[in-house]
């Protein structure tokens, strides 16, 4: 999950820069679009995605500190992220738990995420164990009849590859970031390979970046490093197609997706060249355009829909009302679909919804939410947009990064005390939907939506 981006600086930036320009579309041919078109993922999926840091507990010495540590413990250390804990949602003791949940939904796929510290705590040194858990996941999950689909890396580094002192040298931006990223994936894909088909090599690495190069907000926590900025979108480009390539070696007919953060962007206030919007688009799409002809299917997640511009950025979290999320993020069904057909042109691939959800304590609301947002992709479908799949965020209410346990947004929850995993209303609901194979009403502004092709 990402958070909502906190534009007013890099607004401000753009307007004055008043240079920044549309993203230019990379070249795709009518070759390319009709092999696209025939990549094999089976029929509809329907699933749920969750993350291995958001979900996983973890063991502890004697004196309590965990066996292994990331660099967002060293954000919470310094008191810059909510605490976390090491029970979560258990889902590392307990992912039995998390299957018989799943079964009882109806879900085709689930996205769950590798944790890299826990299987290289130290460089070099790889824990064996988590490995065979993380398979042994994969094969409950095909025992279960559900299709695992594989994240590499969801958000979090070793704490190794940090370096409070030298953030331009940490993370992405490590000098051994690019061979031990190598050899971790040489570790892991060979072992899950023999289970898992799809695979996503990085969570949403656009969203990351941005939040940990220009807000300041994610390690290594620097604010309007544009420099830097580009040079970890590019160093995770050149990851993101190492493990391509590692992947399609090991199983060539392995499917592999990008999960991109695609909110959709509209024209604000205070913008007269477009900077703020072009600037907005380039988040969105300067990383997919260097590594979407490494990917068979193009994964994004979609939450809300933001004007682009300070005032909108300065406002961002506030909006409260029907309209709006717990979070204060616009609910917007009509900008999935704008997403869908903008993505779709750009690309010419096979698309999936990689995640989607709503944070709110309404679960009527949830409920609409999701519907709406199906609708959105049957609307697309129907007007000729090659969507494979749609994952719900998430499973059960779990760590949201600086929302910490406030912001809910499970279809389901985690009785503190047995452990057990309580369904709420929506996620009955989304069984009814995928076994009736969609929705019965397509929203109207996503009809209007349609209609201005």
């Amino acid at each position: 999950m990402s958070i909502p981006h906190r534009l007013a600086l890099i607004s401000t930036c753009a307007l004055l820069a008043g240079c920044i320009t549309y993203p230019k579309t990379p070249p795709v041919s009518p070759e390319q679009r009709a092999n696209a078109a025939t990549v094999k993922t089976g029929p509809f999926a329907w699933g749920i995605s969750t993350s291995s840091w958001q979900y996983e507990d973890r063991e502890t010495d004697q004196d309590g500190t965990p066996v292994f540590r990331t660099d967002w413990d060293v954000l919470m250390d310094a008191g810059k992220a909510p605490a976390r804990g090491n029970t979560v949602v258990r889902s590392w003791s307990d992912f039995d738990k998390d299957v018989a949940a799943l079964k009882k939904i109806g879900v085709t796929h689930y996205r769950f995420s590798l944790e890299w510290a826990r299987i290289e705590p130290e460089p070099g040194k790889y824990d064996q164990a988590a490995i065979r858990r993380y398979v042994g996941m994969a094969r409950k999950l095909k025992a279960a009849g559900i299709e695992p689909v594989a994240c590499l890396w969801h958000f979090t580094f070793p704490q190794w590859l940090y370096d409070k002192a030298n953030p331009k040298k940490s993370n992405w931006l490590h000098p051994e970031a690019d061979a031990r990223w190598d050899a971790y994936v040489r570790k892991v894909v060979p072992a899950l390979a023999p289970h898992v088909r799809y695979f996503a090599p990085q969570n949403e690495p656009n969203g990351q970046i941005g939040t940990a190069y220009l807000n300041g907000l994610w390690p290594p926590a620097m604010t309007a490093a544009f420099g830097t900025y580009a040079a970890a979108t590019r160093a995770s480009a050149r990851q993101f197609r190492q493990a391509a390539d590692i992947i399609k070696s090991v199983r060539p007919d392995a499917v592999v997706m990008s999960v991109q953060a695609l909110p959709w962007w509209e024209r604000g206030l205070l913008d007269p060249t477009r900077a703020c919007l072009h600037g907005m688009l380039r988040m969105n799409f300067d990383h997919l355009d260097l590594i979407a002809d490494k990917c068979d299917v193009i994964g994004f997640n979609y939450y809300y829909s933001q004007h682009a511009s300070p005032i909108a950025a300065l406002t961002a979290n506030s909006q409260r009302g029907k309209t709006f999320t717990m979070m204060g993020w616009d609910i917007d069904p009509a900008g999935l679909y704008k997403q869908i057909r903008l993505v779709g042109k750009r690309y010419g691939k096979p698309m999936m919804i990689t995640e989607n959800g709503v944070a709110t304590t309404d679960d009527k609301e949830r409920e609409s939410y999701l519907a709406e947002h199906i609708g959105a992709i049957e609307q697309a479908k129907k007007d000729g947009y090659d969507v494979r799949g749609y994952f719900v965020w998430s499973l059960l209410d779990n760590y949201e990064w600086h929302g910490g346990f406030t912001d809910t947004f499970g279809l389901g929850k985690m009785n503190p005390k047995t452990y057990a995993r309580e369904l709420k209303p929506s996620a009955y609901a989304y069984r009814d939907t995928i076994r009736r194979g969609g929705v019965k009403e397509i929203p109207p502004a996503v009809l209007q939506a349609s209609k201005r092709r």
